[in-house]
């Protein structure tokens, strides 16, 4: 049977020459506004929390931090990434400070945990964030028995996503056959490399588009050939490869 997910008002295939999932026997998934809805405001705390930290950090106003925070994220794929090089920081201090969030919204998704369930193969969690942060989501979520190890920024040395470096380390250090493998995203920079290497790729959007955290930069590449699905709903995408 062959796994393509087909086209509906929620999913697309973004060129005729789309992937398939026949092949796929690793299934290796983002973490924030990836495997719960964008809409939540946990990374708009995560966001409002790294901006404070700068502005502690290098005595400077609100503004300028969250200028110099996006600035860095842009050019290194986290911001984190910048301040490392720029400035040399200790990262355990900037990781325990801006995860130190309100999951309080979050509720389980049993629909999401039963159609990660109906997928045959090895479950993975790949996140620019911390180990600690992403057990304490997928805790909330009810997701954490459905993945075998979480891959965050320590176990990359501090190299992130969108780096060819940082997917390579990733595949090597869990064994991952990239041609077997599918990575979902919400990030479409984040998944050029993914593609370039032999994954399928699936991007994950919010119904509405609309993230107000969000630079206009970060929507660029929706429509490149390095996108082989889009879709609205990713329980509902699961659903129908498990099937």
């Amino acid at each position: 049977m062959s796994m393509t997910a087909p086209e509906t008002p929620l999913h697309r295939m973004t060129n005729p020459g789309a992937r398939a999932f026949d092949e796929v026997e690793t299934w290796v998934f983002d973490l924030d506004n990836t495997l719960y809805p964008a809409q939540h405001d946990l990374w708009g705390q995560i966001d409002r929390r790294m901006r404070d930290y700068i502005s502690g950090l290098l005595n400077i106003t609100p503004e300028e931090a969250f200028a110099q925070q996006k600035a860095y994220y842009r050019k290194y794929g986290t911001s984190l990434r910048g301040l490392m090089i720029e400035h040399g920081i200790d990262p355990a201090p900037f990781l325990a400070h801006v995860h130190d969030v309100d999951l309080t919204g979050l509720e389980p998704s049993p629909r999401l945990a039963a159609a990660l369930e109906g997928l045959q193969g090895t479950k993975l969690v790949y996140t620019n964030g911390s180990e600690r942060h992403a057990l304490n989501v997928l805790g909330k979520l009810g997701l954490d028995k459905h993945f075998v190890a979480i891959h965050d920024i320590v176990a990359a040395e501090f190299h992130p996503k969108p780096s060819e470096e940082a997917y390579l380390r990733f595949l090597r250090a869990h064994g991952v056959e990239p041609k077997r493998a599918a990575m979902f995203e919400d990030l479409a920079r984040n998944l050029e490399v993914p593609h370039r290497l032999g994954m399928t790729t699936v991007m994950v959007v919010p119904p509405n588009e609309e993230i107000s955290t969000r630079e206009s930069w970060e929507f660029e590449g929706r429509e490149a050939a390095y996108i082989d699905h889009v879709t609205e709903d990713l329980a509902g995408f699961l659903e129908r490869l498990g099937r």
